[in-house]
């Protein structure tokens, strides 16, 4: 990008510029636009999604087991932002502002640390979260957390490997996790799904997973029918 002092070929730079260029050409509304989704809007459309799966999830034979692995979404984000606070304190990278003269900086006045990118931390451990309970509903949550990785460089506050280096956190904490999030999740939706806020669990009049017995008996030979009630142990929809 013209004007942007570089030190020697850098690829992280490199990229930095040909994407922060695209913001030094852009018309004055496009720019405002992608500084809205990248520190507000984007955040907002994954809750807003998170909300839809809920929705969805109460409707669902195994309500509790889907409405736990929802909830875990948001913990995630919130764990790999916790984790993020050493690692930041650790590696003290400045933002690339600080180093590299010429970048259309859409929001100044950041003074934080720049790895790894808070925004792509949480973006990506959500849409994670989203992904392992509803598969549809969260392609589209990963296809926002990549577009807020890529507004975080097109802003200038970020260098593209401290957006990589948060989607590799928030899909860590999401994935690795989740086991022990759902072991203590599940009976926790239950307990509330018995209770007077069972609403937020079921959805009135929503059928219940019936309670696996013993199969059926069969002749030997015979092709074994599924028992009631089983169901992928994916929790996608």
């Amino acid at each position: 990008m013209a004007g942007l002092a570089l030190d020697g070929s850098n690829p992280d730079v490199d990229v930095l510029g040909g994407i922060n260029g695209l913001a030094k050409d852009a018309p004055h509304w496009i720019n405002r636009v992608m500084e809205y989704l990248g520190e507000y809007g984007i955040i907002a459309a994954l809750a807003i999604l998170c909300l839809i799966a809920w929705w969805a999830a109460r409707k669902r034979p195994d309500a509790p087991v889907a409405v736990a692995g929802l909830v875990w979404a948001p913990l995630a984000a919130g764990i790999a932002l916790l984790v993020n606070i050493p690692i930041r304190a650790f590696v003290e990278r400045p933002r690339p502002f600080k180093e590299h003269a010429g970048l259309e900086v859409l929001i100044p006045g950041k003074t934080d640390f720049s790895f790894v990118s808070d925004h792509a931390t949480l973006t990506m451990a959500v849409a994670v979260g989203l992904f392992i309970a509803h598969r549809k509903i969260g392609l589209v949550g990963l296809g926002l957390a990549l577009l807020e990785g890529f507004c975080r460089v097109y802003m200038g506050v970020h260098y593209p490997t401290d957006v990589i280096g948060g989607f590799a956190l928030g899909t860590a904490v999401a994935l690795l996790l989740a086991p022990l999030a759902q072991a203590a999740l599940v009976p926790l939706t239950e307990a509330v799904g018995r209770s007077r806020a069972a609403a937020l669990v079921r959805a009135p009049g929503a059928a219940e997973e019936p309670e696996q017995g013993p199969g059926p008996v069969v002749p030997a030979g015979s092709a074994v029918p599924p028992r009631a009630g089983e169901r992928d142990s994916d929790l996608a929809a």
